[in-house]
Parts: C-alpha cells; structure tokens; sequence
C-alpha cells in the first residue's frame, strides 16, 4: 500500500519532500525514514512550515485518504494511467529512481526538468501526437489532472458512464467523419481510392427510359408500313384514263353446286340473263376439289356434260372452265404435294378427264404457293402442252405481287406465310398460262382509299410482268366477310373497279386482253352487280 501511493504521488510532492530530507546526513536517510518524515511533516502545524510545506502537508494528506479509499475508486484511478503515453509510465514506474534522487539534488533537478518537459509534451498535441492520437492525449491530460484532483477523481469513479462517454467521444468524431467521406465517396466513385456501388437510380427514371425505348423500337416498325399506306392513299388519287372499261375479257367464279346436281335450267337461263350484255367470257366452275394425291373422283363432278352444254345454248361464246384446287402441303404435313413426279402426272390426268367432260379450259387454284417454287412452274408447262393439244385455255389463280420488295421474305419469316410472290416470279407464271387472274381482294386494308390504292399498284405491278399474249385479270371482291385481313367496308366492287382503273391507266391503258373476274356468284349481291355493271361495263 505505501509503495502504491508513493507511485501514485504527482512529481512535484515528491520533490518537496526529498528537498526537505535533502538536508539530513546521508548515511541516516534510507526509504522508510523518508516516508517517516513525510508523515511527521504533514503532522506539523501549517505555520511553523514555509508555503511549499503547507502545499506538500495537504497533498500528502490527501493521499493518505485516497489511499484508504475502496479498491473499486483504486482500480478506476489504475486504469486512467494504463493509457498514458510511455513517458509518463516510465517516470511513473520508477519510484526507486524517484527516492535516490533526494540524495543527490543536481540529478533531482534534471528530473523535475524532464517531468516538466514530459508535462509540456502531454499538454501539446502538437508535439508528440497525430490526429489520430487526439483521444489518447485526452485522456492522459484527464488521468494528470484526476491525481492532482482526489476529490474529482472519486467523483469520476463515482460516474463510469461519464468517463465511457468521454472516452467514446472519438469513435462519434470518427463516424462523422466516415459519413462525409462516405457522401464524398457516393459523388465521386473514385474518392479514396475504392471504387463504390453507384447509387441505384430512381425506379421511375428507369420506366421511362424503358417506355422511351418501346416508342422508338414501335416507331419504327410501324414507319414502313405507316409510309406504305400513305402511298397506296396517294395511289387512289386522280382520275381514270378515258376508255379504262370492260374489253369483254371478264370472268367469274361459280361454286361447286353447277356440277353436282343442285343447279337446273332454270338457274342457268337466269345465269345468262344476268351476264347478258356484259364483259364476262369466261366462267370458272369449282370441279374439285382434287384429292392429296392429284386424283380427281369423277363422281364429284356428275353434272358437267349438262352444264356446259346448258352454257352453250344460252350463252354462245361464253367458256365454262374447270377450276381444280387443292391445299398445299407447304406450311404443314397435310396436302397436296407438288415435288413428288406421281403426284403431277396424277394432276395431269385429272385435267385429261375434266376436258373429256365438256370443258374447254382448266383453272387451277392451288394454296398456299410459295413465290419461287419451281415444282409449280415445272407442272404449268406440262398442263400447257396438254390444253394446247386439245384446243382448252389454261388459266391459273394467282397470289397478290410484293407491295414492297421482297415483303414476301419479310412476312414469310414473322408468320410463317409468306402471302405474296415476287414481281419476278409472277411473271415466270404468267408466261407460262392462258390467263392468269389476280386474287386482289384479302388485303388486310381498313378503309376503302386504301384498298383501291392497293388494287390500283398491284394492277400496275402485273401489267409490267405479263405478256400480251397473256389474258390479265384483276380479282373484285363478290363476298362480305369481317374476318382478319379482310373488312367489308373497304373492300368494296366500287373502291376495286376504280383502283383498277387507274392501275391500267398509268401503266398500259390499251391493254386489249385485260379485264377484272368476280369472286364469286353465290356471295354477291345486286349492289355487286349494279356496281360492276356502272363502273366497269357502263351498261344501265
């Protein structure tokens, strides 16, 4: 206990004791003695000592209480100096050095000199610590003034949290400084050298950049077909050619029920009296429709012998044709196909059969024919050597031609059906037939202008490909149907007769064999009729 207080003693009460016991004789003094004195010196009256004895007396005697006070205030005073610098606890760990001092007074001066340049240092932050030593230097400053203090010392031990408070004070100055670097570090990636995850930006922004991109992306799928359709409008515009009428090369579709013993005399003296006086030349009866394999049952067509010598006597030069179809097998795994040789030599011999019958052509519909297929065209020349050798016409129903160069590629890759043939390809086809006849009607056009634009390119778009020796027809829809790519409203006889109209006039007007067909006769109505007499034939 006496050693620890006597460590515990500030420097300068050590000195003034020593001064005092300076003055006994050397071989007299040992430690106990010293300790004696100062307790017999802090015993004494105030007034029979100097000011220095007074200090010296009330410092000890404030150390002998401390001293007595509770290990539990000891140990709080203990761990302050735990964290001094290692100046201040080596000149606190040696007490012996401290003692021998007494004996020898220049030395004791020498250590009150480093003791008050250690204190100095401890006041100066600047001269033995770093910014990051501010709270260490704290403390030792706080630990100093706690041993002169013994009063303040108690009340410190007294309040723990206080001084853990204190104590933490650094850790919040740190944590500031953490969120300003970490504010700088969110600006600038680059702040303290460490790369950052950049701040997640606003949902909304990230909406909008994402219906921005939508719009951009629709906009341009919709601008060819939106500057399409403005020229097919500009393509209605204007006035037919004079003379752009019926050049008496017509035709017209007939269902299946004229040869399969539905219809009677009566039915085609009625038939003739509608087509009296107009352009049609040519009738296109359903026949088939043909078997998978290219056959044809003649018992699906038992009345044909009747009907074309019914259409003979009523309507003389009129030529009734068998019209022969089938579904291809070119989008899927049911249906007729071409590139097997069995399959179109079965064809031809279906042909030979019908114009045995009676009929003086055959007009084959086959779908859906993909632009290029040379398994058709292959066909078309064996079928044309055939009709040529028995005096028939061969005539064939056609796909729409590409409104915009190669759209047949382009639709056949989105959907799988590749709707029209290249300009090109339809004039192979043309070359090869008697008549080929446009199905210029199923165009997926909403309002009537454009429909009869439409009819008005693709009429141009076949006069530029087909011979004159080759009999040109442009399809006029007979039927009302609402169904997807086709509207009734819009495509309508009138809006078809006009647009072929201005078609034929801007790019042959005096095309002699050209004329429109009709699809077809069940479907029609007298508005049908009345226009295509009025638009097309000019007869009341």
């Amino acid at each position: 206990m006496d050693e620890h207080r006597t460590t515990e003693q500030p420097i300068a009460e050590r000195k003034t004791a020593e001064e005092a016991t300076a003055e006994q004789p050397t071989a007299d003094r040992n430690p106990a003695d010293e300790l004696t004195a100062e307790r017999e010196t802090a015993d004494e009256p105030p007034t029979e000592h100097p000011t220095a004895d007074r200090e010296t007396a009330e410092r000890t005697a404030t150390d002998r209480k401390t001293a007595d006070e509770p290990t539990t205030d000891r140990e709080a005073a203990e761990e302050a100096p735990t964290e001094q610098p290692t100046a201040d606890r080596e000149t606190a760990d040696e007490p012996t050095a401290d003692r021998e001092t007494g004996d020898e007074p220049p030395a004791d001066r020498e250590t009150a000199e480093r003791t008050a340049a250690d204190r100095k240092t401890a006041d100066d932050p600047a001269t033995d610590r770093t910014a990051g030593d501010e709270a260490p230097a704290e403390r030792t400053a706080t630990d100093r003034k706690t041993v002169d203090e013994p009063a303040a010392d108690r009340n410190t031990a007294d309040e723990p949290t206080t001084d853990r408070t204190a104590a933490d004070e650094p850790t919040t100055d740190r944590t500031a400084a953490e969120e300003a670097t970490a504010e700088r570090t969110a600006d600038d990636p680059t702040a303290g050298g460490k790369p950052t995850r950049p701040r997640p930006r606003p949902r909304r922004s990230r909406r909008r950049r994402i219906l921005r991109l939508a719009g951009v992306l629709l906009a341009l799928l919709l601008l060819p077909p939106l500057t399409a359709e403005a020229a097919l409008r500009l393509n209605y515009t204007g006035d037919p050619a004079p003379g752009t009428r019926t050049r008496h090369q017509d035709a017209l579709w007939l269902g299946h029920a004229w040869v399969d013993g539905r219809k009677t005399d009566r039915d085609v003296r009625a038939l003739a009296g509608r087509l009296r006086d107009t352009g049609i030349r040519d009738l296109y009866v359903h026949t088939g429709p043909l078997e998978h394999d290219g056959t044809l049952p003649e018992s699906v067509y038992p009345k044909a012998r009747w009907l074309t010598a019914a259409v003979h006597r009523e309507l003389p030069g009129v030529r009734v044709q068998a019209w022969l179809g089938d579904k291809l097998a070119s989008e899927g795994p049911e249906g007729l196909r071409l590139d097997r040789p069995a399959t179109r030599r079965a064809i031809l011999a279906s042909t030979r059969a019908v114009l045995a019958a009676g009929f003086r052509g055959a007009h084959f519909d086959l779908e859906p024919l993909h632009s290029g297929d040379r398994d058709y065209l292959g066909l078309l020349d064996d079928l044309r050597d055939l009709t040529h050798a028995r005096g028939a016409v061969l005539s064939v129903a056609a796909h729409q031609i590409d409104p915009l160069p190669a759209f047949h590629s382009f639709w056949g890759t989105t959907t799988g059906h590749p709707k029209w043939w290249s300009q090109e390809y339809f004039g192979q086809v043309a070359r090869r037939v008697d008549q080929i006849a446009v199905m210029s009607y199923d165009t997926m056009q909403p309002l009537q202008s454009l429909y009869g634009g439409y009819v008005a390119q693709q009429t141009s778009l076949a006069l530029e490909v087909t011979p004159d020796s080759t009999g040109l027809l442009m399809g006029l829809p007979f039927y009302h149907e609402n169904r997807f790519g086709h509207w009734a409203h819009a495509e309508t006889v009138p809006a078809a007769v006009r647009g072929v109209r201005l078609g034929l006039s801007r790019t042959d007007a005096d095309r002699a064999r050209f004329g429109v067909a009709l699809y077809v006769d069940f479907a029609a109505t007298e508005d049908d009729w009345t226009a295509y007499r009025k638009d097309w034939v000019r007869t009341p």
